[in-house]
């Protein structure tokens, strides 16, 4: 399986990405990196993703797990993958298997802003707020205009601010 993180229209989008001006001009720029990460570019793959984001969205999270596991089993090197199960161990607060399986995401993709963002909150439901900061910081080096980590980035610097991280 070639995984979506292999798509070399990637390069070109990350860059277009970091230069974005705004959050607005940022999100086709966005959708179009998630389309492809999404993509596998083998049918049963695809279908797997599929029926585990239904099931993620219905609240279905045993199924959902299902899916993506047996997705991971078949196609171990599409990133995209290892982040929608990692996302679903979040929904069911088992982040020890969440982190693992975002450690995976980021070893296929390192650039996966979204897996980083998710490890960011993972690190804040975890009370580590140091490695929240260096998670949300990663996410917004490659995305600059990423909903959320700002926000994040700053109350966490307060907070930390005259504490050695």
């Amino acid at each position: 399986v070639q995984g979506g993180q292999d798509n070399p229209l990637l390069d070109k989008l990350f860059a277009a990405l970091k230069s974005a001006s705004s959050e607005q001009a940022a999100a086709p720029v966005e959708a179009r990196i998630w389309a492809l990460w999404t993509d596998s570019g083998a049918d049963e793959i695809d279908r797997l993703m599929a029926h585990g984001i239904a099931a993620m969205g219905a609240g279905d999270f045993s199924a959902a797990d299902a899916a993506f596991t047996t997705m991971v089993e078949q196609a171990p090197g599409f990133a995209e993958g290892w982040n929608k199960r990692a996302t679903v161990y979040y929904l069911m607060g088992a982040f020890d298997r969440s982190t693992a399986d975002v450690e995976k995401t980021l070893a296929l993709e390192p650039r996966h802003f979204g897996a980083l963002s998710g490890l960011g909150m993972i690190r804040l439901q975890q009370d580590d707020e140091a490695g929240a900061l260096e998670a949300f910081e990663r996410a917004l080096a490659i995305h600059p205009n990423i909903a959320g980590a700002t926000s994040h980035i700053r109350a966490l610097r307060v907070k930390l601010k005259g504490r050695a991280i």
